[in-house]
């Protein structure tokens, strides 16, 4: 299998977004079938294990203490909860289970906890993701020693339009914290969100950022803003036509994705609860191939269990089964200290 390219330059990606519509989802769906069965989906479930009370200042998030959005925070959630829900979630068809706790760093005192949860879900048979903040060297050591599959960070925007969603850490954070997950062997999850108010161009340089990365992240979630009363995207957007993401954009987004990062599970992420069924389907065919199930994820709502069955069973589509995910994630894992760990040009 030939490697996939991350010498994409600006330019080619904006051709990309370019092309007309049409093509530019036939170019996708032909990168899609190359790598993976057309018709297969991972069912992911996602759990907010530590709820509120970050000091981070994201401008979408209702997390943040710097929003005004009635999220309460909580401690961080006993080890037999999490595996219930994550036992749970398997028996929903989920093979995948995402932990997300709201900390701009984990505390060395709250790792022993989360390395149980991780040994837990995995003990299940299921894919194992965190999304705990920035981390330390040592952090990292340690839930790469548990066996965590995967380490959500996301990058969320563009470089140049970071500093208008996010002030209180800088994109060099965030890629110094995804340069210690893969140092330590972990495989990385690193997405972002569209429809913050960005432009074209912004979506170019967020696409850009994680296709020239020294290995694409192995799995890149994309969603759409959720906007969320009290937070500053929130308000900023709830009245404007800003507000409802475009939804061709949003395609076009997700396909660049794939042409550029044609081993990488593309994840349709937040916002699916106001797309209609067939952006989702587009967003298929032009290489989505991961869905969050539940109703909720973190603190937003989401489609449900039941209407997600629906929808695939009328587009004819099928969950992936638990081995097939896997057998994918053991032959990405990859040695600890052999990762490439020279930035990105």
């Amino acid at each position: 299998m030939a490697e996939p390219r991350t010498d994409w330059t600006r330019e080619e990606i904006a051709e990309l977004f370019d092309l007309p519509f049409t093509e530019l989802l036939f170019r996708a769906a032909e990168v899609h079938r190359a790598h993976f069965a057309p018709d297969e989906v991972q069912l992911s479930t996602l759990l907010s294990i530590k709820t509120g009370g970050c000091a981070e200042d994201c401008g979408y998030c209702s997390q943040s203490v710097h929003a005004d959005s009635g999220v309460k925070a909580t401690k961080l959630l006993g080890v037999q909860e999490v595996l219930q829900r994550a036992a749970q979630a398997a028996d929903q068809g989920s093979t995948r289970f995402c932990m997300g706790a709201a900390w701009r760093n984990p505390k060395d005192r709250d790792m022993p906890a989360i390395i149980e949860m991780v040994k837990g879900v995995r003990e299940m048979g299921m894919e194992t993701c965190m999304t705990l903040g920035m981390l330390t060297p040592k952090q990292a050591d340690m839930l790469a020693e548990a066996g965590l599959d995967y380490y959500n960070h996301n990058i969320d925007t563009s470089p140049e339009r970071y500093g208008e969603v996010i002030t209180t850490r800088t994109m060099e954070d965030r890629l110094d914290t995804l340069g210690e997950v893969r140092r330590a062997g972990i495989n990385v999850c690193s997405g972002g969100i569209v429809g913050m108010g960005e432009t074209r161009e912004d979506r170019v340089g967020f696409v850009h950022t994680l296709a020239t990365l020294p290995d694409h992240p192995q799995s890149v979630p994309v969603n759409a803003l959720v906007p969320v009363k009290g937070t500053v995207l929130g308000d900023m957007l709830a009245d404007t036509p800003l507000a409802k993401i475009d939804e061709i954009e949003f395609v076009r987004t997700v396909a660049v994705a794939r042409i550029t990062m044609p081993h990488s599970m593309v994840r349709l992420s937040a916002g699916r609860e106001s797309m209609s069924e067939m952006t989702q389907a587009m967003c298929f065919l032009a290489g989505a191939n991961s869905i969050f199930t539940g109703d909720k994820l973190l603190t937003a709502p989401n489609a449900g269990d039941d209407v997600d069955s629906a929808m695939l069973a009328r587009l004819g589509m099928r969950a992936m089964a638990v081995s097939e995910t896997r057998a994918d994630v053991e032959a990405s894992r990859m040695p600890a200290g052999c990762a490439k760990l020279e930035a990105a040009e």
